[in-house]
C-alpha cells in the first residue's frame, strides 16, 4: 500500500514523497518516484495484473530467459574496485596529465552517456574555463552527426591545444563515427605526425572483434574494450562512458558505487518496495489508457544532454512491432514558453516524467530594488531556487488540473553517486518496461533500413543503387 509523506527540507519548504510500507524505517532512496494523483488513472492497476506481470518481467532479467539474455552484463554493474576500473582510472589519470583536450568520437550510446554525466557534473560551459579552473581538460565530442560545420569548429577550437582522442565504437563501421575517425586521424597526423598520433588515440571497442578493433591494433593505438554482453544504450557504466568521464575530473568509483546501490535496491520484484518497477509500471498502464508520448521535463539545463541518453535508450528499446511510447523532452522553465500551451490545453496522449533536484549545490539571491522598478521585490531575499521550485510545483499542479498524468522523480543532489544510480535507474526500468510492452528491450533492427537507403545513394560497394 502507498502512503503520502512530508519531507521538510532546509528553509521550509515542503516535499511531498510518496512512501510504500515497506520503505518505512529504512533509509531514503537516493532517488524518490512519486506519482500524485494516482488514483485517477491506476484504479484498473491491480485488476490488469500489473504485479504478477512485474513478476514474470523481473524473472525474465534475472534469470536471462528473456529477448536479448546475451545483453544483460549491465544489469550487475562494475564494482568500484574491479581491475577494470582501475584499468580506465589509470588510462584517464595519464590522459589528464599530458593533455588540454580529450577528442572524444562516438554516437548514440558510444558518446551519450558520457557527456551526460560530464554536463550534469561539471559546471555550465567549463570548457570555455581556464585549464586551472576546471576539474580536468576539455571534452568535446565529434562522430553524432554529418556537418561539416560541425566537425570544422570543433578542430578549429582544437588547433591551440594539445590534444588526445577516445574513438568509441564497438564495431568501427558506424558511419558518423567512423568519418570523424578518419578526418580527426588525418588532422592528429597533420599536426603531430604519424607515430606521436597512434601514442594519442585510445579506442573503446570490441575485445577481438571488428574493423576499429583491427585498426588500434595495426597501429599501435591503446585499447579499452566494450564488454560483449552490453549494448550500446546500456554502456554508459562501462569504459565507453567511464573513461571521458573519468579525464573530465568525475569520480567514476563514486559512479559505480551508486549504481552498485540502485542494483541492490531494485532487485526485488515487489512493486511496493521498487521505486524503478513501479515506473515502469505505471508508464505501460499509462501506455495502455492511449497515453502515447511521454515527455521527459527537466528545471535545471544541465538534463539536455541526459535527455538525449535517456531518448535513445527508451526510443530504440521499445519503438518495435507497431509498440512504443514516443520519447520526448523538455527543458522546464524554458520549454513552459513554447510547449506549455499544448501541454496544458493540446490533446490528451501524453504524460510527464519531471526531474527534480531537491539540493543543486549552487544558489543566488534576489537582490531587493530601490523603487521596485520591475515589479520584483516581493521575490527579494528569495533564491531563485526558490523561484524555481514554485514554478516546479505550480506547472505540476496545472498541468494535472489538465488531465496530464505527472511522475515525479527527486533526486536527492547532484554528485556522482546519485548520477550513478539515476542512469541505473533508467537501464532497468527501461529494460522491464520492454518486457512488460512484449519487445525485446536490447536490439534495434529498424535502424537498419534508413542507412541501406544511404549507403544506396552513397554507392557503397556491396549495396544495390
Amino acid at each position: 500500500m502507498l502512503n503520502d509523506r512530508r519531507e521538510y527540507e532546509p528553509g521550509g519548504l515542503v516535499i511531498w514523497i510518496k512512501q510504500t510500507e515497506s520503505e518505512r524505517g529504512r533509509t531514503m532512496s537516493k532517488l524518490q518516484v512519486d506519482f500524485p494523483r494516482a488514483a485517477v488513472y491506476m484504479d484498473g492497476i491491480e485488476s490488469a495484473g500489473w504485479q504478477a506481470k512485474a513478476q514474470r518481467a523481473h524473472d525474465l532479467l534475472h534469470g536471462k530467459g528473456g529477448p536479448g539474455q546475451k545483453w544483460l552484463g549491465w544489469l550487475d554493474p562494475l564494482a568500484p574496485d574491479d581491475e577494470e576500473v582501475r584499468q580506465i582510472t589509470e588510462t584517464a589519470e595519464g590522459i589528464r596529465a599530458r593533455a588540454e583536450a580529450l577528442l572524444v568520437i562516438g554516437i548514440g550510446g558510444s558518446y551519450a552517456g558520457a557527456k551526460a554525466a560530464i554536463e550534469l557534473l561539471t559546471p555550465h560551459f567549463s570548457n570555455q574555463l581556464p585549464l586551472a579552473e576546471r576539474k580536468g581538460p576539455a571534452v568535446y565530442f565529434l562522430g553524432q552527426n554529418l556537418s561539416a560545420s560541425y566537425i570544422n569548429s570543433v578542430l578549429s577550437i582544437l588547433a591551440d591545444k594539445d590534444v588526445e582522442i577516445n574513438v568509441v565504437s564497438k564495431s568501427g563501421m558506424t558511419t558518423e563515427p567512423a568519418l570523424a575517425l578518419r578526418i580527426a586521424w588525418d588532422w592528429m597526423t597533420q599536426k603531430y605526425g604519424r607515430q606521436e598520433t597512434a601514442r594519442r588515440i585510445i579506442a573503446t571497442t570490441d575485445r577481438t572483434r571488428g574493423a576499429l578493433r583491427g585498426l588500434a591494433e595495426r597501429e599501435g593505438w591503446r585499447t579499452l574494450v566494450v564488454p560483449d554482453d552490453v549494448g550500446g544504450r546500456y554502456s554508459v557504466l562501462t569504459a565507453a562512458g567511464l573513461l571521458p568521464m573519468g579525464v573530465a575530473g568525475l569520480n567514476i568509483r563514486e559512479l559505480l558505487a551508486g549504481a552498485q546501490e540502485a542494483s541492490a535496491e531494485y532487485a526485488v520484484p515487489d512493486l511496493d518496495a521498487n521505486g524503478c518497477y513501479r515506473y515502469a509500471v505505471w508508464r505501460n498502464e499509462l501506455y495502455r489508457q492511449g497515453k502515447q508520448i511521454e515527455l521527459l521535463a527537466a528545471y535545471e539545463p544541465a538534463f539536455a544532454a541526459f535527455a538525449e541518453w535517456w531518448k535513445q535508450l527508451f526510443g530504440e528499446s521499445e519503438g518495435k512491432d507497431g509498440k512504443g511510447i514516443f520519447p520526448a523532452a523538455a527543458q522546464f522553465t524554458t520549454d513552459l514558453h513554447s510547449l506549455g500551451q499544448f501541454i496544458q490545453d493540446g490533446p490528451r496522449h501524453l504524460f510527464e516524467t519531471v526531474l527534480w533536484v531537491a539540493r543543486t549545490g549552487s544558489e543566488r539571491m534576489v537582490p531587493d530594488l530601490p523603487g521596485d522598478p520591475d515589479g520584483l521585490n516581493y521575490l527579494a531575499g528569495k533564491s531563485v531556487t526558490f523561484v524555481n521550485e514554485q514554478a516546479y510545483r505550480g506547472t505540476v499542479e496545472a498541468h494535472q488540473d489538465g488531465n496530464v498524468p505527472n511522475l515525479l522523480l527527486t533526486l536527492a543532489q547532484l554528485d556522482e553517486r546519485h548520477v550513478g544510480h539515476l542512469f541505473y535507474f533508467f537501464e532497468k526500468a527501461c529494460a522491464l518496461s520492454g518486457y512488460l510492452l512484449g519487445v525485446n528491450p536490447f536490439d534495434q533492427p529498424g535502424v537498419e533500413a534508413y542507412k541501406n537507403k544511404m549507403f544506396q545513394r552513397l554507392g557503397k560497394p556491396g549495396t544495390n543503387g
